[in-house]
């Protein structure tokens, strides 16, 4: 089977385990169902996720211009305590802001290697879990803004780390929290504003479980600019990452815009 398109981050479904979905403009694959069977994926040019011309990729998918540009690509995505549409004020296009920024947001304690705070939009719950292949995670505290869940944020990171380590998670290497117990000795670190937040968000802990045969021993990350072509056995996915059986590890999310052909045996 060939398909030819353009990377985006991988669609999830969550089921026991994990569905996964890569999509292109004209066709899908259900990649759990190609697990066990060899990929080869060739890389053949790019595509702008934002004005979809056929530019190189800069970061995020967006070609270098749309990057500085887009309201999606703002400081505030990665600190949303810079977020400022709360107070009308725009950064790069307010209508849009207001529309990401002012809508719930979850403040959460996670394990997809070590205990991580981190931050969502209640809609991305439990997208955002999956993407960073948690095993565990809990809410802390669900917030009316995305300026609110930042401010958090940065009080619990003097305590805790934000960053995944991406080869434990993918070796299965998970640190064993008692979540429970986790999320109580959270509350006397939150800002004051926050804790009728906390006082009222549910505390449930979700896990989840992915679709991996085999965990790699050793891990080499596939690099599409020095490796444009790739052949290998696909052994599971997590995360955002396809697993092959000879310990390359292929992370869809940090290609996404570009452009791909790819053959399944």
């Amino acid at each position: 089977m060939q398909y030819e398109g353009v990377l985006n981050k991988m669609h999830t479904e969550l089921l026991n385990p994990i569905q996964y979905y890569l999509v292109f403009d004209q066709a899908f694959i259900h990649l759990n169902q190609v697990i066990k069977k060899n990929i080869e994926i060739q890389h053949i040019g790019y595509q702008c996720l934002n004005c979809k011309k056929e530019k190189k990729i800069f970061r995020q998918g967006f070609c270098y211009d749309c990057f500085m540009k887009s309201p999606a690509a703002g400081d505030w995505i990665m600190r949303p305590e810079l977020s400022t549409a709360h107070l009308g004020i725009a950064d790069r296009d307010l209508v849009y802001e207001q529309k990401v920024q002012l809508q719930p947001h979850i403040v959460y304690l996670a394990v997809a290697s070590d205990l991580k705070i981190g931050v969502t939009r209640k809609t991305q719950v439990p997208t955002r879990w999956i993407d960073q292949g948690a095993s565990f995670a809990i809410a802390v505290s669900e917030v009316p803004n995305r300026y609110l869940a930042g401010v958090t944020e940065v009080a619990l990171k003097k305590h805790y780390t934000d960053k995944t380590n991406w080869r434990k998670m993918l070796q299965n290497q998970i640190l064993d929290v008692d979540l429970n117990a986790a999320v109580k000795e959270v509350e006397p670190l939150l800002p004051a504003e926050i804790i009728p937040y906390y006082q009222q968000t549910n505390h449930e802990i979700f896990q989840l479980n992915y679709p991996v045969e085999k965990y790699p021993t050793t891990l080499n990350s596939l690099n599409l600019e020095k490796n444009p072509t790739f052949s290998g056995k696909l052994i599971g996915i997590k995360g955002q990452y396809l697993l092959f059986e000879n310990g390359t590890v292929f992370n869809v999310r940090s290609y996404e815009g570009y452009k791909v052909h790819l053959n399944i045996l």
